[in-house]
């Protein structure tokens, strides 16, 4: 091995060769792909949980078994206690899903405060357990004018932090109030198409993913911190 090829900071021993038999012929699970949708706002005639609603019935199509939580109640991050009801809802559906449905009205050029609140109660570890890490996500907006994608983005943003597998593809849909009838169901068009194509892609993704979820966010650096906690801890007791 030539000087340019040694590794002086690696920590060798949690250095590991990718496991091609973990990503290529991973152990299958048969169960229904699990989907947790969120919408962001609380009007009775709300667009973001019409277009939510949309997509859940769309994804049960699919085969996915769906779950929709509803924010009403929620506090806001730190106004409770994370035992707080709702808290514990959202928290449990979020350990119970293998992917994700964001959607969020765009207020003020940015995603509503009731979407960025649900997320913000969801802590990227919960107890050793990471809530949303390995998880798939598809993000989709309502506008009540022409059509934007600011939220969208943000929320691609958010998913990125929480460390989840943000599908390539993502619905904005302009001028909402047109879009959907007074029961709430939407009418044919592009956008719904598009929904339907967002759908799709979620469960092919959360298909592939699930089954590797644990190996794909299997990182060295965090190898390495549990290490160093466990000789920390031996060390200690021998002293």
């Amino acid at each position: 091995m030539s000087e340019i090829d040694n590794f002086p900071a690696l920590a060798e021993e949690q250095f590991h060769p990718i496991d091609e038999t973990a990503l290529l012929s991973p152990q299958h699970k048969e169960h229904a792909p699990r989907i947790l949708l969120l919408y962001g706002s609380l009007r009775e005639r709300s667009y973001s949980r019409f277009a939510t609603e949309e997509a859940a019935r769309i994804l049960r199509r699919f085969g996915a078994e769906t779950r929709i939580f509803n924010p009403e109640g929620l506090p806001l991050p730190d106004g409770a206690p994370k035992d707080h009801p709702k808290v514990v809802e959202l928290r449990e559906l979020a350990l119970w899903s293998e992917g994700m449905v964001w959607c969020s009205p765009e207020r003020h050029g940015a995603m509503s405060g009731v979407m960025k609140s649900q997320i913000d109660w969801l802590p990227l570890s919960m107890g050793g357990v990471r809530p949303t890490q390995g998880r798939t996500l598809a993000v989709m907006q309502v506008n009540g004018g022409s059509q934007s994608f600011n939220a969208v983005n943000q929320l691609r943003i958010l998913g990125r932090w929480m460390r989840m597998v943000t599908i390539p593809n993502q619905s904005s849909v302009p001028k909402a109030f047109n879009e959907f009838d007074e029961a709430g169901r939407m009418r044919p068009s592009p956008f719904y198409n598009r929904i339907v194509d967002v759908m799709e892609e979620l469960v092919k993704f959360t298909l592939l993913v699930r089954d590797r979820a644990d190996y794909l966010v299997d990182r060295y650096s965090e190898r390495v911190e549990s290490a160093e906690a466990v000789a920390e801890r031996v060390n200690q007791r021998s002293i």
